[in-house]
């Protein structure tokens, strides 16, 4: 990710231009080097949430995934099952810790990511892809107006990175 930042600044102040450049998604990255991507929502328990219609794909951040290490179990609930907002829907377990995901927003889960059944270390090879967590039909859409955007989580992460 570092060499794409650093390739894309020295194309933009050549006067490059490449196809691969226009597609990556919007990006920034704290001092830390973890990506936090434009567009998302975050919460300060680190899980991201992408509001797409009426489905929410929810997952944990690049900076939780390199903070746990490589992820070896993940425990997930059932399609169907009710989230709340702040309360813990399932754990993963890296060769460091367990520990437990927190919905960042209420509703029914309609769609679990069952690959990670069979591949936990899909979440640390891409948090924001491959790696999400569940899909949620949200009962408050306006839950979402209380998590944070982009540069309000790097400042987040960066504020825990100082204490």
């Amino acid at each position: 990710m570092a060499l794409r930042l650093w390739a894309s600044s020295a194309a933009n102040a050549l006067k490059i231009s490449s196809s691969a450049a226009r597609a990556a998604p919007a990006y920034s990255i704290s001092r830390y080097f973890s990506t936090v991507l434009d567009g998302l929502k975050y919460s300060s328990s680190h899980e991201w949430v992408k509001h797409d219609g009426s489905v929410a794909t929810i997952g944990i951040t690049d900076h939780a995934q390199d903070s746990l290490g490589e992820l070896v179990y993940v425990e997930l609930p059932t399609a169907g099952t009710q989230v709340s907002q702040g309360e813990a829907f399932g754990n993963v377990e890296s060769v460091k810790a367990t520990s437990d995901v927190n919905s960042p927003i209420s509703g029914e889960i309609v769609e679990v990511n069952a690959a990670l059944n069979e591949k936990a270390v899909l979440i640390n090879e891409s948090p924001y892809g491959d790696g999400w967590m569940i899909k949620v039909k949200p009962s408050n859409p306006s839950e979402l107006d209380a998590l944070l955007d982009a540069g309000k989580y790097t400042k987040h992460c960066e504020e825990e990175h100082a204490h």
